[in-house]
């Protein structure tokens, strides 16, 4: 695949959709049609797909360059088909005619090439490994918060407490040469504590399933593993209630964003503003210019899809393409990102969005993943045992950095 390429078509495909806002804008800025608008939601999920096309390919590229060359991977010579060697030939083209005519096409010979137990708990992953690990980068979720927060580790201490500036001092005086100013004792601390929290799975593998993949059965749990505990953080990062667990900027709490900090973004009476652009920008404003320099939206998909046809109070869409293969979508011009753990629910008082300076989410850790191997254990079952265990916890650390929208009746 053509990475570049595949960037310059999906810009081609924002700026046709970027065309019909404008038409719509400079016709008097009319509402879009019903063809036009069929139209824009025709070419942004085509724009949607390129996105996860090239992220899968990219994190591809990635690990392929990370590890060796597979020395199962089949030849290939210059008549066509691959060609392994011995049972690796043979269980290759097992599964190839498996892919074309299903279970019934194979001959016994094949179907014992496939066989590993039961298929549903660990036959299918007799197959060649580089198409085993596409298969289940497909179907991630992306996980982005713990890339902008600010992630701290401990080595000794059992929690971390952050210091917090509570009451600042007063504005300084103006005096004369020999004047000091007057006495300020306003200035007051307190403190954030997080103590990381336990987090563990365990998975049993047979035997005969990881002799038969040699070895690589236990390469995709260990990924599994480390995928759903990733999974598991980004859902307490956004809406994590805070208890034997990390406190989520979706869940207004005093000890992180209070309700002080929310913003009313859409009325759900009207099904054309359940998400309105005066909204979103009183969220923006919302926020001092400090932190809008490393400020980020986060949304579901759900709720994107409804701010891409919202205009600004000058009659302009306040979503924009990034032309640019280097540069981001943006609204307001803010970047986003799309979570499918972001509350999407449209009901009086939901949350359906947020905004911030993600640099203000702290993440402790005291324990990094790891996973532990058991053989003994399940001996008698002819299984191995995997557990995989890490601590961690999260919380916003500063209120005034972030702005949560919600949308009322």
């Amino acid at each position: 695949m053509d990475i570049n390429a595949a960037k310059q078509e999906r810009a081609g495909l924002a700026a046709k959709a970027r065309g019909i806002l404008d038409t719509a804008q400079a016709d008097g800025g009319r509402a879009l049609t019903g063809e036009e608008s069929a139209e824009f939601d025709r070419l942004m999920e085509q724009v949607d797909r390129f996105d996860g096309t090239i992220a899968r390919e990219e994190r591809m590229r990635a690990r392929e360059r990370s590890i060796d060359a597979d020395p199962d991977e089949p030849v290939r010579d210059d008549n066509g088909p691959d060609k392994g060697k011995g049972e690796d030939g043979a269980r290759m083209a097992a599964f190839r005619q498996y892919l074309i005519g299903g279970r019934g096409s194979l001959n016994p010979e094949q179907a014992r090439a496939l066989q590993a137990g039961s298929d549903p708990e660990g036959g299918y992953l007799v197959a060649p490994q580089k198409w085993v690990t596409e298969l289940i980068q497909r179907l991630d979720d992306e996980v982005f918060i713990r890339r902008w927060a600010t992630v701290e580790t401990l080595t000794e201490a059992a929690s971390l407490g952050v210091p917090t500036l509570d009451t600042d001092l007063n504005d300084a005086d103006w005096t004369t040469e020999l004047g000091t100013g007057s006495q300020d004792d306003s200035l007051r601390f307190g403190k954030r504590e997080l103590t990381p929290q336990p987090l563990a799975k365990r998975v049993k593998i047979s035997r005969k399933l990881l002799r038969l993949t040699s070895g690589r059965a236990e390469d995709i749990v260990r990924d599994r593993l480390a995928y759903k505990f990733a999974v598991t953080q980004e859902k307490a990062f956004l809406i994590g209630d805070g208890v034997k667990k990390p406190l989520g900027v979706f869940t207004a709490s005093s000890m992180g964003v209070s309700t002080g900090r929310d913003v009313t973004v859409g009325d759900i009476s009207s099904d054309e503003q359940d998400i309105n652009a005066d909204g979103l920008i009183d969220m923006k404003y919302t926020l001092k210019a400090g932190y809008l320099a490393r400020a980020r939206w986060i949304f579901h998909r759900d709720t994107v899809k409804r701010i891409r046809k919202l205009k600004d109070l000058e009659g302009q869409y306040i979503w924009r393409p990034g032309l640019e293969t280097d540069r981001p979508d943006t609204i307001l011009d803010l970047p986003f990102g799309m979570s499918e753990f972001a509350p999407n629910t449209y009901t009086d008082g939901q949350y359906v969005a947020a905004l911030g300076d993600w640099k203000k989410y702290w993440i402790v850790d005291a324990l990094d993943m790891e996973v532990q191997r058991l053989v003994e254990l399940y001996a008698e079952t002819n299984q191995v045992g995997f557990i995989g265990r890490l601590e961690t916890d999260g919380m916003p650390v500063l209120e005034e950095a972030f702005v949560r929208g919600k949308v009322v009746a």
